[in-house]
């Protein structure tokens, strides 16, 4: 704790602050009220841009020059005020100008809210609306096929995955990186030319309505839907309130041009008999046959009465299977030969932070820090029990935005952990390791246990606590602004 109030006091009176506050503002979409929740819980300032950094946006670049000349400016108020007291024409004025140079980092955290607020109302929310009908007349006019992706995980890979593939045979044009609410979608609209033969859109859900609004501005020829799992449950108070806001999409495609991956156990009960469904089994007819799955990617036969697809991957887990099975099966429906289908899906690599694998002093670690949902952890421990290593080590701090599901969800993780039966747990402490431990205990884990409570030193040492042989799998991230 002495030191975190140590890091955050640094924090506040260096040159980095006002980076740090308009980062906070702009990771919660400058609403004013869950930038203060965040503010006010943390506890160590030095941690906040630990996942991700500030994008240097115009609205940004705005915000911090703002901070930066009004701290400035209260700092040199402050110094003068000082100078007052010392020439003997203000009384006082040391005490009055040291406060207001302690007080700053306090005092503009807090102002900074209100023109942010009002910012937001008149200027913020007017510019993107004009943005989003830019966007649904230039996507209206598009001739290209438009595919919406959508799901609680699994989007930005799967997306990922069509644009190797289909884009090595047509002219292929995608929303990039995670990039997936209406102001992206119109930026990226801004930038087509109408050449593109095929447009992909990732549909990202923070709260409900969204699918449906993003629809009404693409209008998507086809919809992928790659999974259900309990996301942002601070928003959508239930699973089904989530599946209600995917299933938007059916309103919008053909129901055989609605992909939906039914692998999820949360997801069966809104599958309709129209929708064109995959798993790892396969696709439509296709079977999937003669599955290899190691450390070094994946292998399977995709099998039809007519033809076999002979498909090779690096990437890792068996969960992979039902998304390039899609992804393989679109490419014949593009008319695409198999030989060039598999070429493509060989020359996919494993999205950054998404069970990507790298060596460490001869020891296997798989990076999957960016997964934020129950399947993922799935998925991931499913791979951890199948692969043979001299050691095996897992790393997770756990699942945020679970909501009212959260103590039954973790104590699940701790069933799941347990079953992979790992010989090392590493848990990063937060408010649900304990629901973890109970889960494991539960299900009779017996093997090393370990409570982490400084990540940064353990991830920023793995490498003193591995050795040749070990395999370590790192599941999940947990930011500063959750506790």
């Amino acid at each position: 704790m002495i030191r975190k109030i140590i890091n955050s006091f640094i924090v506040f009176y260096s040159p980095k602050y006002p980076e740090i506050i308009s980062y906070m503002l702009q990771a919660s979409e400058y609403r004013g009220l869950n930038y203060l929740v965040w503010f006010w819980k943390t506890t160590d300032f030095s941690k906040v841009e630990y996942r991700k950094k500030l994008e240097k946006t115009k609205v940004a670049i705005i915000i911090y020059n703002f901070l930066t000349l009004a701290i400035l400016i209260q700092i040199l108020i402050g110094i003068y005020l000082i100078y007052l007291n010392i020439v003997g024409r203000l009384t006082g004025g040391w005490a009055f100008g040291l406060g207001i140079i302690v007080l700053y980092p306090v005092l503009w955290s807090q102002i900074i809210v209100i023109p942010v607020f009002f910012a937001r109302i008149l200027i913020i929310n007017p510019y993107q609306k004009r943005l989003s009908k830019k966007a649904k007349k230039i996507f209206a006019d598009h001739k290209g096929i438009k595919i919406a992706v959508a799901g609680s995980y699994g989007k930005t890979s799967l997306k990922e995955f069509l644009f190797t593939v289909l884009g090595s045979q047509f002219n292929v044009a995608m929303t990039p990186k995670n990039k997936n609410v209406a102001l992206s979608h119109a930026q990226f609209a801004l930038g087509l030319n109408n050449k593109e033969d095929i447009l992909i859109v990732e549909f990202g859900e923070g709260e409900p309505g969204d699918i449906k609004r993003f629809s009404e501005i693409f209008k998507p020829d086809s919809g992928i839907i790659t999974g259900l799992s309990p996301v942002h449950q601070d928003k959508y108070k239930s699973v089904d309130a989530a599946a209600k806001d995917l299933f938007t999409l059916e309103k919008y495609v053909a129901g055989n041009k609605l992909f939906v991956n039914n692998q999820s156990k949360y997801i069966k009960k809104y599958i309709k008999k129209s929708y064109s469904c995959f798993n790892e089994d396969g696709i439509a007819d296709y079977r999937v046959k003669k599955v290899s799955s190691t450390e070094k990617g994946i292998s399977f036969d995709l099998v039809s009465k007519k033809e076999t697809l002979k498909i090779k991957s690096k990437l890792l887990g068996r969960h992979q299977i039902g998304p390039l099975c899609l992804v393989a099966y679109l490419g014949l429906d593009f008319g695409m030969e198999k030989e060039d289908i598999q070429k493509a899906i060989l020359k996919i690599e494993p999205y950054e932070h998404r069970m990507q694998a790298y060596t460490l002093n001869g020891a296997t670690i798989i990076d999957d820090s960016y997964n934020g949902n129950i399947e993922g952890l799935r998925a991931g421990l499913e791979l951890l029990r199948e692969l043979k290593f001299r050691k095996k080590i897992y790393v997770t701090p756990g699942l945020v935005d679970q909501g009212s599901l959260t103590k039954e969800i973790h104590q699940e993780i701790g069933h799941l952990i347990a079953g992979a039966n790992p010989d090392q747990v590493v848990l990063i402490n937060n408010s649900v390791t304990h629901y973890i431990q109970e889960g494991l205990t539960k299900a009779g884990f017996k093997n090393d246990l370990v409570i982490e409570k400084d990540p940064l030193f353990y991830y920023n040492n793995l490498a003193d606590f591995v050795a040749k042989g070990d395999l370590v799998l790192i599941q999940n991230d947990w930011t500063d602004n959750y506790l």
